[in-house]
């Protein structure tokens, strides 16, 4: 590791200790979906009502439903119909995490563009982990593309402190050697701080963690399996785990071989673009 590297990872670390680290914050309509959610009572209408304020994440919401996964034999073109089909628990939770790309963005151009790689990498795992699950498990599918969503969430503060010291910015090869290295413990703060689900607040430590051995299946083998498929057949250090021999790959208890398999996770790489 660099000296510079090293500095900055020890300046994040303490930071982070210290509560120091300035961290982003969820989205105002993210909380205001959030606040509608919690209420045993509300009806689609109510619902439609507070997603529709923003109208580029009913978009996509409607754009979720009709997708090849979901696809029912009439195209849905109303955000409404989308709720209706979706459910209003599980259109909650893909619409706070869709709607996390609106803090995706930098002041500088090399920010901005790696972190719209990070979000469309995000938007892949997400895309495949919900095909994982609703095909392998009796977990929830919109937390498993919501885990998928923010498993990199904790890239973004570290972006963040490189627009302000050049430095950092100028030094790809430490820059990555700090994201790589501090990005799970972000994550996981951040996800504490959001008050995110009990069950996703480790994801981003743990997903990464390839030796783990869950009781039972959970959101991080999905997203762990949904990480190494992603970069299977490309140059990261990632695609050279072999994905059969992982505990989390065992729990799924799924045909590696299966070709209909590929491609359908192939095809929902795309889901929620």
């Amino acid at each position: 590791m660099s000296e510079l590297s090293d500095k900055v990872q020890q300046d994040l670390v303490e930071a982070i200790d210290n509560d120091d680290l300035v961290l982003p914050t969820l989205p105002e309509v993210a909380l205001q979906i959030r606040r509608a959610a919690e209420d045993p009572e509300i009806s689609v209408a109510t619902l439609s009502k507070v997603i529709g304020r923003d109208t580029a994440l009913s978009a996509r919401l409607i754009k979720v439903v009709n997708s090849p996964l979901l696809r029912a034999t009439q195209e849905v073109t109303d955000l409404h119909t989308a709720i209706t089909r979706l459910g209003v628990n599980y259109s909650s939770n893909l619409a706070i995490g869709l709607v996390m790309e609106q803090i995706f963005h930098a002041r500088s151009e090399v920010v901005e563009q790696k972190m719209r790689d990070v979000w469309r990498k995000s938007l892949e795992i997400a895309g495949i982990s919900y095909a994982l699950c609703r095909s392998h498990t009796q977990l929830k599918p919109d937390q498993a593309a919501l885990g998928g969503l923010v498993h990199q969430i904790g890239v973004l503060p570290i972006l963040t402190y490189a627009e302000d010291h050049y430095e950092l910015l100028s030094d790809p090869v430490s820059l990555n050697h700090v994201i790589e290295h501090i990005h799970p413990l972000l994550g996981d703060k951040l996800l504490s701080v959001w008050e995110f689900p009990e069950m996703l607040v480790k994801l981003p430590g743990q997903y990464l963690d390839f030796k783990r051995q869950s009781e039972r299946v959970d959101y991080v083998d999905l997203v762990q399996i949904a990480t190494l498929h992603c970069y299977k057949d490309t140059d990261h250090p990632l695609a050279q785990i072999d994905i059969s021999s992982l505990p989390a790959f065992k729990q799924l208890k799924i045909d590696p071989n299966n070709l209909s398999l590929c491609a359908d996770l192939e095809d929902a790489r795309s889901m929620f673009y």
